[in-house]
């Protein structure tokens, strides 16, 4: 029976993407939500100016919907869910916000950075107020080494740092045509296992959910990209990565199996860095994957190594927490 609903969870939430984004895409184009490219990009990027973004809207409307269609069928609703969902419609809200400002109101900026700030330290403090009321635990711990850290009440602000870390992290990742659709499905999917190996249905449904969802969206957003997700749909996984991440208590464990958000995350700290101390840079361009692209690597040669290198972290995740 669960293993039936976890079929139908994610084939649901893959039909949902596929068959909305052909009616999408061309309603977009019409309303002229073209994404526009940065100038110190990669020249190989001006091409996609004007591709539709804002697909990340499909991503939510996925893998929620289907998380509510079945996981009362295979268990019981929780607060889970619920936290679950505070993160990815909190998120991604800010990350709608901000891609609206930029293709709808013309302004390119979007949000200010204070605003974004502003939004994920509300939505942060929303999720750990709900978190504590229902009693989860506050400790952050990693089984394999014996570490264990009881928070406390200091928890919220760890939950602070985590969203932003964790959300900003995916973020930086969406930068060529499906790289963070394969990523993100790789993590998602060793989430669900691991959720799946607790007997933590609930979470381990949605987890499926968000693979079938990015799949779906992925079958539109390879290369070359006819849809990009936007702030709203990476903000949204970040911020839902992040949640499952803390209700299954792998806080640590998601540096992991998010190992290429992390990677991209350093290369943009080192940069800033190493510029800001030495005046020189250490990559060609950061995050990371524009390096690559910047060295003579072709875009899909970039995200297939990319998407490998994420599927072996999300492997050495799962042997770490279920094997080891």
């Amino acid at each position: 029976m669960l293993e039936q609903v976890l079929f139908f969870t994610i084939i649901t939430a893959f039909v949902i993407t596929t068959v909305l984004l052909p009616i999408t895409i061309p309603f977009f184009h019409r309303l002229k939500f073209g994404q526009s490219i940065r100038e110190e990009g990669p020249k190989g990027h001006a091409k996609k100016q004007g591709t539709p973004t804002m697909g990340g809207i499909l991503i939510v409307i996925g893998m929620i919907t289907s998380t509510l269609l079945f996981v009362g069928k295979a268990t019981e609703i929780t607060s889970a869910t619920t936290l679950i969902l505070i993160a990815t419609i909190g998120f991604g809200t800010i990350g709608f916000l901000d891609d609206w400002i930029k293709v709808a109101l013309k302004r390119n900026l979007g949000l200010t950075s204070k605003q974004k700030l502003l939004g994920q330290l509300l939505i942060a403090i929303v999720f750990s107020l709900v978190y504590t009321y229902y009693d989860y635990p506050t400790t952050v711990s990693f089984e394999p080494l014996g570490f264990h850290l009881d928070l406390g009440w200091a928890y919220i602000f760890f939950v602070i740092i985590y969203f932003f870390a964790s959300t900003n992290a995916v973020n930086l990742t969406d930068g060529l045509d499906g790289l963070l659709s394969g990523t993100a499905a790789i993590a998602f999917g060793a989430f669900a296992i691991i959720a799946w190996s607790l007997k933590n249905y609930e979470v381990a449904l949605f987890c499926v959910a968000a693979v079938g969802a990015v799949l779906g969206f992925l079958v539109f957003n390879a290369h070359p990209a006819r849809i990009f997700m936007g702030d709203m749909g990476s903000l949204a996984l970040g911020g839902a990565v992040g949640a499952v991440a803390m209700i299954l208590k792998l806080e640590i464990l998601f540096i992991i199996v998010g190992g290429v958000f992390v990677i991209e995350t350093l290369s943009v700290i080192i940069q800033v860095i190493s510029f800001k101390t030495t005046g020189k840079r250490v990559f060609k361009m950061s995050p990371i994957h524009h390096h690559y692209e910047l060295s003579g690597w072709s875009e899909w040669k970039v995200v297939t190594t990319f998407w490998m290198i994420g599927f072996l972290f999300a492997i050495l995740g799962i042997y770490i927490e279920v094997w080891l």
